[in-house]
Formats: structure tokens, C-alpha cells, sequence
């Protein structure tokens, strides 16, 4: 029998063929207010990728075009989280669970791996980062300096902390958010201060572009948030439900924009004057202070834990429990432990801030596409109304593969990989389009429009 949380929805009954675990089932107590939801994202996307997205655009954009792009990257990103994270905000249930109306009890394995591999690669290199100013720490105040055992060891203590589930990270996110946003005010102060002439001639200056690199660079910010949109659902169902959507959209603006842009643009000024794209390296060397230089390294490392646990552990753990059935904690350890394996030595190397960003628009190719998927079925299809049995349900309605999703996020993965910089844009209408013409034509995928405008027809 279904667990009792989902008897508000009205589709409680006696029998379901429910083989599920207790954290993908509808949530029932919701515990972020605004304040605490607004804490949890921006905390959240402090993210060292932003500092490595914003060294990628030295020599392609001003310093003008770059504070642009970021701001029009993250209002779409706003509004991209809000129209996505509505079914989990309305109904409490994750991603693994939201996506199988669109891909199938089986098929929506696909999406649930192609969202948790680069959240994996991404752990592994914030951690690395992370870990890499913890060791600095230690090394200027006891002498040790071992930064593979570092690694280790804070790869398992972010493991043990999301481990206590999404009231842990309410707690952390909430104590954090107002160290964060003073330390990247300072941060951003004092590089801009110390380099000013610097900055100006390698950054200020320079006349940038308005053409595709422009777009190519909001894409490339986009996609560092891409992983964290189409999984939304799984921060939104602990979301009060009393919040509209444009008070939704809001946290979600004033969340992600100001960190964004410190973060970005500290890492355009930093890394355009010293060459350098690595922060714990940049900020080892460029403080004088030594207090506020252990302070500086400690944010980095702090800023990490908030960002892995809430964006890269989270998600790819309720999808790891989805496809082999293991608890909670279980598929933790185990994606802590991929994490050890992504190589993050090599992400983190000065000459690899614009294979990052490269790495960031290719896989927004394959997550566009899922987002259009989702965003097609759930208001245009079914029109905002769920009948949870037929998700939960294991032999129901949606056992088994929708090929009309899976061919959809394949199709425009293919055509958005041929527009690389903009790829993420590219995909949204060629993958929504194709799904909803299958949906209505191909038989197969039949009994996956129960419940949809297409099975009133």
C-alpha cells in the first residue's frame, strides 16, 4: 500500500505494486520557508565552477558583457527551475519519480544517469578543490601537507553530512549563506583593489563581442546550473506550498545572481591578471594578510560542502536508489566514492578552465533536452494534474520504456551538439516538438498518454 503522504493528493488506493524506498515517496513534513529556501540555493551555487566558467571568458568578453551574460543566464535559469521544480513542488515527490510519465518506470534510468554523471565529475572536482584548501590551511598552520589523504578525508566528511538528509542541510545552508555572501563581497574587493590597473587593461578594456561567444558564455554559466534544473523537484517538494510561482522564481534570482556574478567575475579579474584558474593557488598568493588569507581558503572549502551536498550528492543518490533499490545511505557512500575516481587533479590544471566550460555545454546538450521532455509533459500534456498511483505504480500504466521521451532527448542531444556554445537553447524546441508529436502518434508509447489531453481525444 502506498505510503499515507500522498492521501491529500486523492489517489490513495489499497493495492499498488509499490517497491520503493521511503525517501522517493511523496514528501509529507515540508521545511523551507522562504528564508531558508533562498539560504539553501545560494549556498548551493557557490560553486568553484563559476570561478573556472568565469577564467574561460578571458579574451572573449568585456568586463560589461560578462556581468550581462551571467545576469541573463541566470534569469533563465530562474525561470527554467520554476516551470520545472512545479510538479515536485506541488505533488512532493523527486525527480527519479517526476520523470517516468516522460520516459517509463525503466526508461527514465536514462535521464536519472545522464543528470548523475557530470553531478559525480563535479563532485569529485569541487571536493578536489575543496580539499586542496583545507591542505593549505594545514600546511601553513601545523606543517601538513598531504593532499590526496585530504581529499579523501573530505570527500567522506560532505558524505556524512548529507547522510542526516535535507534537515542537515537546511542547518548548513542557512549558517553558511551569510559567511558566503560576505566573504565573495570581500573577495571580490580585494582583487579588484589590488589588481585595479591589471583589471582594467585586461578585462575593462578590451572591446569583447556580442556574437556567439557572447551566447556560447551565458550557456556555459547555464550549464553549470542545467544538473540542478531538471532535478529540481527534489529541492521544491520541501518548499511550503503556499509560495506561488513568482514568489518561487524570486528566491530563485536572488539565490543564484549575486553569487554568480561574484563569483564569475572573480574569476575573470583573478585569473585574466595572474594566468592562473586554480582559486586556492590564486588566493594562497594574492592576500597579504595571512589571517584573511586562512580565512579566504577556508570559504573555499566551506562554499564546496554547501554546493556538493545540496547540488552533486543529493540528486545522483535518489537516482543511484531508483536504479538498484539500496538505501539512502548506502547510495551515498557510493557516489562519494565515483567521485574519487572523476579525476579532478586534471579538471583543476590552469589550461583546463576552457575545457570546463566545454564540458559544461556538452553535457547541457543532453540536459536540455530532458527539461523540454519534462516541461512538454507536464503542462502541456497533462495540464499540471497527477495521478500518483500510475508513478508508484511498478507493474501500472508507465511500466517499462516511453520511447517517445527517450527518441525526443536523443534528437535534440544530436542537433544541440552541432551548436556546441549555445546547445543548451538549441535543444529545447526540436526535443519538446518531437515528443509531443510522439506522444500523439507513435502506438507504442499508447499507454503513456493515460491521464493526458491526448487520452480525451
Amino acid at each position: 500500500m502506498l505510503n499515507a503522504a500522498i492521501t491529500e493528493n486523492n489517489v490513495l488506493r489499497e493495492e499498488l505494486n509499490v517497491d520503493i524506498k521511503q525517501e522517493l515517496l511523496p514528501t509529507k513534513e515540508r521545511i523551507m520557508d522562504n528564508l531558508s529556501y533562498t539560504a539553501a540555493f545560494l549556498g548551493g551555487c557557490v560553486s568553484i565552477g563559476t570561478f573556472s566558467m568565469g577564467a574561460s571568458l578571458i579574451g572573449v568578453l568585456n568586463f560589461t558583457q560578462a556581468i550581462i551574460a551571467m545576469a541573463l543566464g541566470c534569469t533563465v535559469i530562474a525561470i527554467a527551475l520554476t516551470l520545472c521544480g512545479k510538479a515536485g513542488h506541488k505533488y512532493g515527490i523527486p525527480y527519479a519519480i517526476q520523470a517516468r510519465s516522460a520516459f517509463g518506470i525503466k526508461g527514465a534510468k536514462v535521464p536519472g544517469a545522464l543528470r548523475a554523471i557530470p553531478a559525480v565529475i563535479w563532485f569529485g572536482f569541487q571536493s578536489w578543490v575543496g580539499a586542496g584548501a583545507l591542505n593549505s590551511c594545514a600546511n601553513t598552520l601545523f606543517g601538513f601537507n598531504n593532499l590526496p589523504v585530504m581529499f579523501v578525508l573530505f570527500t567522506a566528511l560532505q558524505v556524512w553530512l548529507s547522510i542526516h538528509g535535507f534537515k542537515g542541510i537546511k542547518w548548513l545552508e542557512n549558517i553558511g549563506c551569510i559567511f558566503i555572501l560576505l566573504t565573495l563581497a570581500y573577495m571580490f574587493y580585494t582583487v579588484f583593489t589590488k589588481y585595479n590597473t591589471e583589471v582594467l587593461r585586461t578585462v575593462v578594456n578590451i572591446k569583447g563581442t556580442w556574437g556567439l561567444p557572447f551566447w556560447g558564455g551565458t550557456t556555459a554559466f547555464l550549464g553549470i546550473y542545467s544538473t540542478m534544473i531538471i532535478n529540481v523537484s527534489d529541492y521544491s517538494r520541501e518548499y511550503r506550498k503556499e509560495s506561488g510561482s513568482l514568489m518561487t522564481g524570486t528566491v530563485y534570482w536572488a539565490a543564484i545572481l549575486p553569487v554568480t556574478l561574484f563569483m564569475g567575475l572573480i574569476g575573470l579579474m583573478v585569473s585574466g591578471v595572474t594566468g592562473n584558474a586554480d582559486p586556492v593557488a590564486v588566493f594562497s598568493t594574492t592576500l597579504d594578510n595571512k589571517f584573511l588569507t586562512l580565512v579566504t581558503l577556508v570559504f573555499v572549502a566551506f562554499a564546496q560542502v554547501t554546493t556538493n551536498v545540496l547540488n552533486n550528492i543529493l540528486p545522483p543518490t535518489y537516482v543511484m536508489m531508483d536504479l538498484f533499490k539500496c538505501s539512502y545511505r548506502k547510495a551515498a557512500i557510493v557516489i562519494g566514492a565515483l567521485s574519487l575516481c572523476s579525476f579532478p587533479w586534471i579538471l583543476v590544471r590552469p589550461e583546463s578552465a576552457g575545457g570546463l566550460a566545454l564540458f559544461s555545454q556538452t553535457y547541457s546538450a543532453f540536459l536540455g533536452p530532458i527539461f523540454a521532455v519534462l516541461i512538454v509533459d507536464y503542462f502541456l500534456l497533462r495540464r499540471q494534474e497527477l495521478d500518483l498511483n500510475d508513478y508508484y505504480d511498478q507493474e501500472g500504466a508507465f511500466k517499462g520504456v516511453n520511447w517517445a521521451g527517450i527518441i525526443a532527448i536523443s534528437l535534440g542531444a544530436a542537433i544541440s551538439l552541432c551548436f556546441i556554445r549555445v546547445s543548451w537553447y538549441v535543444s529545447l524546441i526540436p526535443s519538446g516538438l518531437t515528443y509531443y508529436l510522439l506522444m500523439k502518434n507513435m502506438k507504442v508509447s499508447k499507454p503513456f498518454t493515460k491521464g493526458t489531453v491526448l487520452a480525451e481525444k
